[in-house]
């Protein structure tokens, strides 16, 4: 059997204020093509289906549209909620949702219980484990539960996995060793991790948390990523999706199909004059979500208002120049006394800005400041 492992939609979620609704109905429109054309068996969305626990009317109406174009398929969904959606509203309506082949986790109660499907080679048993944390888990045992990674492998072990059959884990964890970008919600120190050994006993794992795609110690562990970028630090990612191919115990084929967004995200560098010449952006596709780095010494006025008449989907601005890369500190000293007012904002101005004042802004400085000194007296 075929399926496509899809994670972390973040439905309704903004970048930089800049609404992504748009754009995820655009590649959640490529995806059922995908599932056409690669004439997918059954969908795994491995959790954060929203990006918000309590999700906008237009993200719950999109998931809604996209559920129902791949029901429509005749084809299984089995879905958990991760640790940015609401367990209890994910979990609302499933039992109605079944008779559709949508299948999604219920609120945790101690018990998962697998889906059995049937092809050439036998049963394949879909155990599904939406985000658990260990006070999730701690009620229903009455043994020390203190970490994410013991919460984990409690649950696994009364799984009562049959070994002779083909099994698959859906599940929104942290494994170790993952490698995670700036748009993830992970905690400090790694407190919420798991160790990939607890996993051994699945012929696959869907895991959904982390936005890139990878597999943690062997091939079968893997996180699909996101369809889409959520951040700048994933301006360098590839966005796949993940079909999985069941064949006989022991034989799973991962295939990666790119994903192309609608608007790309993406960082140019250079000095002003360059970005806004034809010959520059002619060649790049100026409706992508942009951050733009300027080289230039001098700070443009009103430069994200100017660069937005050509990269209309601006979400950032920085400079990087000789100002931006000295790290100098002021520090008072008594020398500091005897010195010049002119003197002072000498020194001020180079720190501030890695190099010295001109001689026409020393000229105008001292005139300004003869002229308030005047004043005064």
């Amino acid at each position: 059997m075929k399926f496509i492992h899809l994670s972390d939609l973040h439905i309704g979620k903004k970048v930089n204020e800049f609404s992504m609704l748009d754009d995820q109905n655009y590649i959640f429109t490529k995806i059922i093509h995908i599932i056409e054309k690669q004439k997918i068996d059954g969908v795994w969305i491995a959790g954060d289906i929203y990006d918000k626990a309590i999700p906008s009317r237009e993200a719950v109406q999109l998931f809604d549209s996209f559920l129902t174009q791949i029901s429509e398929r005749n084809i299984p969904i089995f879905l958990i909620s991760g640790n940015h959606d609401a367990a209890e509203r994910i979990a609302f309506g499933a039992k109605l949702m079944h008779k559709s082949k949508v299948y999604v986790s219920p609120l945790f109660d101690g018990k998962i219980m697998p889906h059995l499907l049937k092809d050439e080679y036998g049963e394949i048993a879909i155990y599904m484990l939406p985000f658990i944390k260990p006070a999730t888990v701690r009620p229903f045992w009455d043994i020390p539960i203190e970490s994410y990674n013991d919460a984990v492998k409690t649950v696994i072990e009364h799984m009562e996995i049959q070994p002779n059959r083909r099994n698959v884990l859906i599940a929104h964890q942290f494994v170790t060793g993952a490698e995670k970008s700036e748009s993830e919600d992970i905690s400090v120190g790694g407190i919420d991790n798991i160790d990939v050994s607890i996993l051994e006993g699945f012929d696959y794992v869907a895991l959904g948390h982390i936005h890139k795609a990878q597999h943690i110690g062997r091939k079968t562990v893997r996180y699909c990523g996101t369809p889409l970028k959520y951040s700048f630090s994933e301006a360098n990612h590839k966005k796949s999706v993940s079909i999985v191919t069941l064949k006989q115990k022991g034989d799973v084929i991962i295939e990666e199909v790119e994903l192309t967004p609608k608007r790309d995200m993406c960082e140019i560098e250079g000095f002003y004059q360059e970005l806004v010449s034809l010959s520059y952006y002619k060649n790049i596709n100026t409706e992508n979500y942009m951050h733009i780095i300027l080289n230039d010494e001098e700070d443009i006025v009103d430069a994200i208002g100017k660069l937005r008449i050509i990269y209309p989907n601006i979400m950032r601005l920085d400079y990087n120049n000789k100002r931006t890369q000295t790290n100098q500190k002021i520090i008072h000293t008594e020398s500091m006394e005897t010195k010049t007012p002119l003197q002072l904002l000498q020194e001020f101005y180079e720190l501030q800005n890695n190099c010295a004042m001109s001689k026409e802004q020393i000229e105008f400085s001292s005139n300004l400041m003869e002229e308030i000194w005047e004043e005064k007296e």
